[in-house]
């Protein structure tokens, strides 16, 4: 998926929602768009479904937390943020075995916090859900000291 227009970020390789090697999480992955935005395509496997056919709710805003922390990642790939508040809304079913696109923009970057919000579309570009985010940065001392590609951040091999 990658253009020379966009990067793909870093991804861990046990977080939930990004590990590449996480045997039961989302696998996701987000590029850095030209305008500083990030945007990813997934689909949600039947093993996340709520209701048949139809995603469940706690992998939603899963998804959407993991972009609204991305989004600050695309001029720094090691600024960590963790959410303070997420805000959802669930405007449709989000569908299991469907191609979706997800997007996340910054909304204000005021160092120690920053709000963002993202987004969630359908196969048909019918927006599906959305988030508002309220994040704060990893104290400073908290990583310092970390190997990182020790921990496993990285940029992996996009899987089949």
């Amino acid at each position: 998926m990658e253009t020379a227009h966009q990067h793909k970020l870093p991804n861990s390789k046990n977080c939930f929602a990004c590990g590449m090697h996480n045997a039961i999480g989302l696998k996701l992955t987000f590029y850095a768009q030209p305008d500083g935005s990030v945007a990813g395509e997934y689909t949600v496997p039947t093993q996340f479904e709520g209701y048949p056919g139809i995603t469940h709710g706690g992998i939603v805003a899963s998804i959407l937390d993991e972009a609204v922390s991305r989004v600050f990642m695309v001029a720094d790939h090691n600024r960590f943020m963790y959410t303070g508040r997420l805000t959802t809304r669930l405007r449709r079913h989000v569908p299991v075995g469907q191609p979706l696109r997800i997007t996340g923009q910054s909304l204000r970057d005021r160092g120690r916090t920053a709000e963002a919000e993202a987004h969630i579309y359908g196969p048909d570009g019918e927006l599906l859900a959305e988030a508002e985010a309220l994040l704060v940065a990893l104290p400073p001392g908290d990583l310092q000291a970390a190997d990182l590609e020790e921990l496993g951040w990285g940029v992996y091999p996009d899987q089949a």
